[in-house]
């Protein structure tokens, strides 16, 4: 009789596949689970209607899949070498949040979440359900990855890995087997507040509670029509999404990079300025946008960000020749609060003194 299928071949397998990180929690009432309503109940959701929508299957995965015993957890780093939006002092670079540069994650995570689905079917005595998530189901993928051993869930409110960092997609496959449990990964942010203080706009209302409403990647993510006024000037010169609560990160200060072309720069977002960004036509940026994550603002959305950073920008113009205003640039700092490896330590100070100063701390579905 073919031997059960086993939580280390999953991982031996997730490993061969691509991913960099691998670990199963139990599908539980895990308490971190029920703070969700809370959250929404202050507002901090904003108009992400889906959210309140889904509440009641978000509490539990066993909502989502009634037999579900386990929940495996992935995660892949997306970082390359690109500098980061805080070691840049020119107002004119247009901010793109990192896990943006590339190709669809949904797409070619979801890809390869599938291919690790269908060999442990194959390789199962035994049939199970089972169901693949990329940031597109009613999964709190977060609170499962800290218990599955991938990584805790920092006071940016990003799953940190003490390895890998925070600079990873997250994929969970929720299924019947009952796999062998990983042990859960502890909080080690120890007194760092690094990223609560580097906030551009204040989101980060307490360790670990974002405030979406305020948070840049909400506002030129989510959010919809108009920006408010009272929210422009902190949005700077970014014009999808916010990595700045990652980038002062300390876990993030030597962070491994990946060669996988899935997540290299592409040439219409690379270091590039505003002005060459305003001056696109539509069907260019359309072109940019095909096979993207950035296809989530839309081509209007993506327009009004661009013209909010120019309003930012010192010595600009937007595209109907409006002067723009100055725009801050935050420092990059040390924490003296987080106590990394030694190995880290010096990777740490060589990165600390940034002359400028994540996947999307807002969920999406």
């Amino acid at each position: 009789m073919t031997s059960a299928l086993t939580a280390s071949a999953v991982k031996q397998q997730a490993r061969s596949l691509g991913f960099d990180a691998c670990g199963v929690a139990p599908a539980a009432n895990h308490p971190e689970l029920r703070f969700f309503r809370e959250w929404l109940a202050r507002g901090y959701a904003g108009e992400m209607a889906y959210l309140h929508r889904t509440a009641d299957r978000r509490a539990d995965v066993r909502r989502v899949l009634p037999s579900a015993q386990t929940v495996i957890v992935t995660a892949t780093v997306y970082n390359t070498p690109s500098p980061y939006s805080t070691e840049c002092a020119d107002p004119a670079r247009a901010h793109i949040a990192r896990y943006a540069w590339g190709d669809d994650y949904h797409e070619v995570i979801g890809a390869r979440l599938e291919s690790l689905l269908a060999w442990m079917r194959d390789a199962s005595p035994v049939p199970f359900e089972a169901r693949v998530y990329v940031d597109t189901g009613p999964v709190q993928e977060r609170v499962y990855a800290q218990h599955a051993g991938v990584g805790w869930i920092g006071k940016n409110t990003c799953v940190i890995n003490p390895d890998l960092g925070s600079w990873v997609f997250l994929g969970v496959i929720i299924c019947s087997l009952p796999l062998a449990l990983d042990a859960p990964s502890f909080d080690q942010c120890g007194t760092c507040t690094l990223c609560l203080e580097a906030c551009p706009t204040h989101a980060l209302v307490a360790p670990g509670v974002l405030d979406s409403t305020r948070c840049i990647s909400y506002l030129t993510i989510e959010l919809r029509g108009d920006m408010p006024e009272e929210h422009r000037a902190g949005v700077g010169s970014h014009v999808y999404g916010c990595d700045v609560c990652q980038e002062v990160c300390p876990w993030n200060a030597a962070a491994p990079r990946s060669d996988d072309a899935a997540w290299q720069p592409r040439t219409a977002w690379d270091r590039v300025d505003l002005l060459t960004l305003a001056g696109r036509s539509d069907d260019e940026l359309t072109a940019a946008l095909h096979n993207s994550s950035m296809r989530r603002t839309k081509l209007q959305g993506l327009r009004r960000n661009i013209d909010v950073a120019l309003e930012n920008s010192a010595g600009l113009r937007t595209r109907d020749g409006r002067s723009a205003g100055r725009q801050s640039v935050s420092q990059n700092r040390v924490s003296a609060g987080v106590r990394l490896p030694p190995s880290r330590e010096a990777s740490a100070d060589r990165h600390s003194l940034g002359d400028g100063g994540q996947p999307d701390p807002t969920e999406s579905a």
